[in-house]
């Protein structure tokens, strides 16, 4: 007679992310924390990324003991394979990525020099671009994966002097719907996430002595209020679990109903 399973257990394995390895760009701090800190509650193993190693360090302290960090700058060209080739032979094959990392720009766009735009788009896209590109040998390997693109609502709605900025959070959008139609045969599935104003120190900096940017990104936000990293740590570690297992493609806003308010 087969055994019947408790709804407990059921819930379990679907959201379970036991025997994953996960990598997260610019996991030291902020929103790339929060989704460390939901990876390894579910059971994943995750090794977050990023330039500054005390940061690092101290992160993967307060992430516990499946955690661990990798110094690198997302504008090295050529690393990327080498650091995952070792990351795989002492934990096993990456089974999730989470194109995290980034650097925030805010200035005109008639301000904005070639050079500052260049840099912002190598960091953002370019980075993004090597990550992937390096782990989806991994995943072939393990048979299945999921790679999360961290958007902005820049990437949805106009918004003044972060042209650079902009541009970059739209390009992880086309990457995304590309990467999804030509990784599905393999099972690995790719998404992003939009956040909206998060709680963090990115959104403090671009929103500081600007009292009225502030009021109007609240006052158009139907829920009236930032959120918070944990919530967009928990919406990439369900897009990673199996109860995701047919979501790929999709663009998910996380932003308190800015994306739609009024």
């Amino acid at each position: 007679m087969r055994e019947r399973r408790s709804v407990a257990e059921c819930l379990h394995d679907a959201f379970s992310l036991e025997g994953e390895v996960a990598v997260v760009t610019g996991g030291g701090t902020g929103i790339g924390f929060a989704v460390g800190k939901a990876l390894t509650g579910l059971g994943a193993r995750v090794a977050i990324t990023g330039r500054t190693e005390s940061v690092l360090r101290e992160a993967t302290e307060k992430l516990g003991n499946r955690a661990t960090y990798l110094v690198h700058d997302l504008r090295q060209e050529g690393t990327v394979s080498v650091l995952l080739e070792k990351l795989a032979a002492e934990v096993g094959p990456i089974t999730i990525l989470v194109n995290n990392a980034g650097v925030h720009l805010k200035k005109a766009a008639t301000d904005t020099t070639t050079d500052e735009f260049k840099a912002l788009l190598d960091t953002h896209v370019l980075g993004a671009f090597r990550f992937s590109s390096a782990v989806v040998p991994h995943m072939v390997k393990a048979g299945h994966g999921s790679i999360v693109f961290m958007s902005s609502m820049t990437a949805l709605i106009g918004m003044p002097q972060v042209i650079a900025y902009s541009a970059a959070k739209s390009a992880y959008l086309g990457m995304m719907r590309t990467l999804a139609c030509e990784l599905a045969p393999n099972a690995i599935r790719v998404n992003a996430i939009v956040p909206g104003w998060i709680d963090t120190p990115m959104l403090a900096k671009a929103i500081k002595n600007d009292d009225e940017r502030k009021r109007r990104i609240l006052t158009r936000t139907p829920l009236g209020k930032f959120g918070r990293p944990e919530d967009i740590g928990w919406a990439v570690a369900f897009l990673s679990s199996p109860a995701a297992q047919f979501i790929t493609g999709t663009v998910l806003p996380i932003d308190g109903g800015a994306s739609v308010g009024f």
